[in-house]
């Protein structure tokens, strides 16, 4: 069983950052594969799997919500989430639903992430070490 360590909200990046999105999301048959959180398939060779292994005849696909726009877009229109640009960052806001959250970053995707999970976890949040 994986070790794991409280990081705040607002220092949440890539791998750690997806991994508590989530369990916000409360994703269904996610792992860590290769220090990144994915799903497991049956491998097909139609599937757009971003690793595999034909010998175990299974795809992995990468659950990279604060990186790819396929898995973090839609979470921006559920969350309900408001931006605002600043020179160097963004900012990003929550709180049409019962939960309020806020959160900066690079890029609008980090942001939004972060203040979604701000706003169900709260300022700190516990994610497995070796994804810090």
């Amino acid at each position: 069983m994986s070790e794991f360590v409280e990081v705040k909200t607002a220092e949440l990046t890539g791998a750690a950052l997806d991994w508590a999105v989530a369990k916000v999301e409360e994703v269904e048959g996610l792992v860590l594969r290769n220090g990144r959180p994915s799903f497991v398939q049956e491998f097909d060779p139609e599937l757009s799997c971003r690793e595999s292994s034909i010998s175990e005849w299974k795809c992995w696909i990468w659950y990279q919500p604060s990186e790819d726009w396929r898995d973090g877009g839609p979470l921006i229109e559920k969350h309900r989430v408001g931006f605002a640009i600043y020179p160097e960052h963004y900012f990003a806001a929550t709180g049409l639903n019962d939960s309020s959250g806020t959160g900066d970053g690079p890029t609008h995707l980090i942001a939004a992430c972060r203040a979604i999970v701000a706003s169900v976890l709260g300022e700190t949040v516990s994610v497995p070490k070796e994804l810090v």
